[in-house]
């Protein structure tokens, strides 16, 4: 399985695709981090996020937790707070983070709203690369106002050696968001084709790397879909390979719904209860009936896992259509 723990709502950045920030947690209802304990061990996956995490004057030990639990855990930030992102990282040199931006400098800084929020990523990003943390990179959520900067954010991520990852925007509970619409789609639906075929043709110099390029073509092939209105290409696992747990302690399906979908509390039961319980059947239930189509990296990565033939057979054979010259079409 993999997990999602959203550490906090609280958050200094002032998105406008995201209005966690208008309803922050209070420090004091936060989860105590010895409740992670009761995780299981074994994941995939767990990723820390928020609000920004780093926002957590205990985040030291939430991740001295959480490391114990799985082989790659990843700290979601928006990377503002850089001294904090390093003590970590001394720490636990085989974190994985992902710096969060949504354009190249001005448009970063109005869209996230945080002035000098650009010179905060890559300055965090520059001294993670110089301790030596390999798995380091930039993140976007993809919007007809920032996708003109794609193209040119990939190249710079792999100039400089390191990951680009991405999703659109999306409304759910957890962003306090129901109008977030990209209003021109032809413009978004042009820029991601030339990013789906620019990842197919990788010219990065790391072969595993080019790899995970290949992968993420096919991400993006499930992001413009949803982008188009279309249906998921692969089906959801919410509440099955993925979970979240809220800054409350509350073990949830996802973070995609229009309401929390509660499975159970952490601070109250045992992850075993809460597993096997009937609310949570109840949940995967919802999560059958679901048509909102979220395309988002927690439950596409391991729907892409789940069903691995499916994205090998499409990069195939977008890569040999475009070894003979033909227009690579994606189609869901």
């Amino acid at each position: 399985m993999e997990c999602a723990v959203i550490t906090t709502y609280r958050c200094n950045a002032r998105c406008q695709m995201c209005n966690t920030w208008q309803a922050p947690t209070s420090k004091s209802e936060e989860f105590n981090p010895a409740i992670l304990e009761k995780i299981p061990g074994g994941m995939i996956r767990l990723n820390i996020t928020g609000g920004e995490p780093m926002l957590r004057d205990d985040i030291m030990d939430i991740v001295s937790i959480l490391d114990k639990k799985t082989k790659r855990l990843e700290i979601s930030t928006n990377g503002y707070f850089t001294d904090r992102i390093i003590k970590v990282c001394e720490r636990f040199p085989n974190i994985t983070i992902r710096v969060s931006v949504e354009g190249l400098p001005k448009l970063n800084d109005e869209l996230r709203g945080i002035k000098n929020g650009f010179d905060h990523a890559l300055r965090t990003i520059l001294k993670l690369k110089a301790m030596g943390i390999r798995d380091i990179g930039f993140g976007i959520v993809i919007s007809d106002r920032n996708c003109s900067d794609l193209l040119e954010l990939y190249t710079l991520c792999s100039s400089m050696g390191i990951e680009f990852g991405n999703a659109t925007m999306h409304n759910s509970f957890y962003f306090h968001k129901l109008d977030n619409k990209i209003e021109d789609v032809d413009k978004a639906v042009g820029q991601m084709k030339r990013f789906i075929q620019a990842l197919l043709q990788s010219h990065r110099s790391s072969l595993r790397m080019r790899l995970k390029d290949w992968a993420r073509a096919y991400l993006n092939l499930g992001t413009l879909g949803y982008i188009q209105g279309k249906a998921r290409p692969l089906g959801c696992g919410a509440a099955t390979d993925t979970f979240f747990i809220d800054p409350w302690g509350r073990v949830m399906a996802c973070n995609g719904s229009a309401e929390p979908w509660i499975m159970g509390d952490l601070k109250t039961q045992s992850f075993d209860d809460i597993w096997y319980g009937p609310q949570a059947e109840a949940v995967r239930q919802k999560v059958r009936e679901c048509r909102r189509n979220c395309w988002m990296t927690g439950t596409a990565v391991p729907a892409m896992r789940k069903n691995i033939w499916v994205p090998l057979i499409w990069i195939i054979k977008s890569k040999l259509n475009l070894a003979l010259g033909k227009e690579v079409v994606p189609e869901c």
